[in-house]
């Protein structure tokens, strides 16, 4: 359901468009890892990811389970909620885990959560949490590297002026760009590991601000 309503309701808000490097197709049980930007984000990259044939379980805030019909929706698609600095965050690494040995694709926000900046330009990816890191290691699924850009554009800064984006994007049809790119495979301790998992995600959204940002 996530995936087709995004599918079909982010190209009324802006111009998406998605570009992937050779050898970049996410194989059953992978790892997506995307940065995270703006509240609009994830929409903009399961529409990406529907157009190269890929609908991921999520791991997202546990707050959304609690919003009416959405959150029964969540669960019966195995989407895993993430409960952050609480006992219960540990449960989502064995939800995903499981995912993943079946065969399905799980995307990850790594960075926890959103910027605190109020402008809506593009800035490359914070700190990366340990997470991504330790379920790549324990289930060894590659990772994939997602970035995106131009979804700040959508929503961005204060409430106020997050519905103005929204209100005035089907308007001004922002470009918004996600760029795939090539797998890797985490083998090294876990703060390497994090390292080089932010390094590819940084590559992947600088790929795909360059095509955001043209006219």
């Amino acid at each position: 359901m996530l995936s087709r309503f995004a599918h079909t309701v982010v190209p009324v808000f802006g111009r998406l468009s998605t570009s992937t490097d050779t050898g970049s197709e996410p194989a059953p049980g992978s790892i997506l890892a995307a940065n995270h930007t703006s509240l609009a984000d994830p929409a903009v990259v399961l529409a990406a990811l529907r157009r190269l044939g890929v609908q991921p379980v999520v791991m997202a805030a546990a707050g959304l389970w609690r919003i009416p019909v959405l959150g029964g929706a969540l669960t019966r698609e195995g989407h895993v909620p993430v409960h952050r600095g609480s006992r219960d965050a540990a449960a989502a690494l064995d939800l995903a885990a499981r995912a993943l040995q079946q065969g399905r694709h799980v995307l990850i926000y790594a960075e926890g959560g959103l910027p605190r900046r109020k402008d809506a330009g593009e800035a490359a990816p914070g700190a990366f949490h340990t997470g991504l890191a330790r379920l790549a290691l324990r289930t060894g699924a590659p990772v994939v590297p997602v970035g995106q850009a131009g979804a700040r554009r959508l929503t961005s800064g204060s409430g106020p002026k997050q519905l103005a984006g929204l209100v005035t994007a089907p308007v001004r049809r922002p470009r918004l760009h996600v760029h795939v790119g090539r797998p890797l495979v985490l083998t090294d301790d876990l703060t390497t590991s994090t390292a080089r998992a932010r390094s590819a995600v940084t590559a992947a959204w600088r790929t795909a601000a360059l095509h955001a940002c043209r006219p």
